[in-house]
């Protein structure tokens, strides 16, 4: 392929106005229009600097090595929802100021998105009107989202997005991180066009939502898979950090078949939780430690789905209401390779829309949920006063407890249990004020 070389923004809107479909960028344009890429185009290298909308792809496009940016609350990289096949649109080594926003909407019918080294320094998504909704709330879209908004589902898309990543400890994006969805009704299930990824994986994500205290209908995720969406693995390789009202660190309402965070994850703000799933999951692996610091900030929650097992380093969460782990479905297998700790008392949580006064236990099997088997190597501890270590009002296989059972600020009681659980806990090794 032979690349034809511009300087500036005239050069550039007349290499492809004049039918070359490889254009190389040398050095920085400033003063940009929006740029839409013919059908077949590529273009690589140098910076644009965008006053409003950034770069239109349409179909069969690859953009690398590149920077784009425009306003934060702006698109970046968008596509032309006029068409009927996208083709394959990629990305490789690109950064930009401003949302990345590629979807089946309008005219669109098929596609394929291949991303990798994907960076959006700066984001802010909390204008957008459309936003997926489900299980009591609507949530943000994110920094870097790939959405199937159609109805209909003959409409498919697929991708390969490779590390991901969104804004940084001192500028967090606004609004999610990444997001990657189908279509689904108003109760978060899928029931239209879909996105199947062979794999999601993302290096550093910081995000803000820059939700309002006390909003209970509006959630942001860090990495948020929505209903709609398969993926055979989501790879977490950096950190994923949260920091504000109603931001989880990882969430997931579609079909995952193994997800595996190999960093840190964190959420600084009220009711944010580290990891809760309502869709389906066939292995959850969680080898960097969960820690929540916001008040009602719950460290891992299977509200609703599916989810085979789920292994976890460390679970710790410091806020009035945050509940270290809560079952409400079906789990089959648990593990907890070092401690699961929380430090609060009694404080509100945001509950499938609703915000609820909870107490920070550590290990919490809800009516109707049930762990086959749970196991941690360290202690199952709680500081808060009055607050147990275990409260099991659902079924339970068979725990076992490398360290102690603990409720520092519980001077009897530390596991309530129902009866038919007796046996069950009996042989832990339980320790109260």
């Amino acid at each position: 392929m032979e690349w034809t070389k511009v300087t500036s923004a005239q050069e550039l809107a007349d290499a492809f106005g004049s039918g070359n479909l490889a254009v190389e960028v040398v050095g920085s344009l400033r003063g940009m229009p929006s740029l839409t890429l013919p059908p077949g185009a590529s273009l690589r290298g140098g910076s644009l600097a965008f006053g409003a909308k950034g770069l239109r792809l349409t179909s069969n496009n690859t953009v690398q090595d590149t920077t784009i940016t425009t306003a934060p609350h702006e698109v970046a990289i968008h596509n032309d929802t006029t068409v009927t096949a996208l083709g394959t649109l990629s990305l490789a080594n690109v950064t930009t100021t401003g949302q990345v926003f590629l979807a089946a909407d309008g005219q669109v019918r098929s596609g394929r998105i291949e991303a990798d080294g994907v960076h959006v320094t700066a984001a802010d998504t909390r204008g957008r009107f459309d936003r997926p909704a489900g299980f009591g709330v609507e949530a943000l879209q994110g920094a870097f989202t790939v959405w199937n908004r159609q109805p209909d589902p003959a409409v498919r898309l697929t991708a390969r997005l490779e590390r991901i990543s969104a804004g940084s400890a001192g500028e967090p994006v606004h609004g999610g991180g990444v997001f990657v969805g189908g279509h689904g009704d108003t109760a978060g299930k899928a029931d239209g066009g879909t996105v199947d990824v062979e794999l999601l994986s993302t290096g550093d994500v910081f995000s803000n939502g820059g939700i309002a205290p006390g909003t209970p209908d509006l959630i942001s995720g860090g990495v948020f898979v929505i209903s709609g969406a398969n993926v055979a693995e989501v790879r977490n390789l950096g950190t994923t950090t949260t920091y504000g009202q109603n931001d989880m660190v990882l969430d997931n309402w579609g079909v995952v078949t193994a997800w595996n965070a190999h960093g840190a994850v964190t959420s600084w703000g009220p009711s944010g939780i580290g990891f809760v799933n309502f869709g389906a999951i066939g292995t959850l692996t969680v080898d960097g430690p969960v820690e929540t610091f916001g008040l009602g900030a719950r460290g891992f929650n299977v509200y609703d789905g599916t989810l085979r097992e789920a292994v976890f380093d460390s679970i710790t969460t410091h806020g009035d209401g945050s509940v270290g782990v809560q079952v409400s479905r079906e789990l089959p297998r648990l593990t907890i390779r070092a401690n699961l700790r929380t430090e609060g008392g009694t404080g509100e949580s945001l509950v499938k829309g609703v915000l609820l006064p909870l107490s920070a236990i550590a290990l919490s099997i809800k009516p109707g949920g049930r762990i086959g088997t749970v196991s941690v190597g360290g202690d199952v501890r709680t500081e808060g006063a009055g607050v147990p270590a275990m409260e099991l009002e659902g079924g339970l296989g068979s725990i076992t407890v490398g360290g102690s059972v603990i409720a520092a600020g519980v001077p009897s009681g530390v596991v309530h249990a129902v009866p038919e659980l007796a046996g069950v806990v009996a042989g832990l090794t339980v320790e109260g004020r």
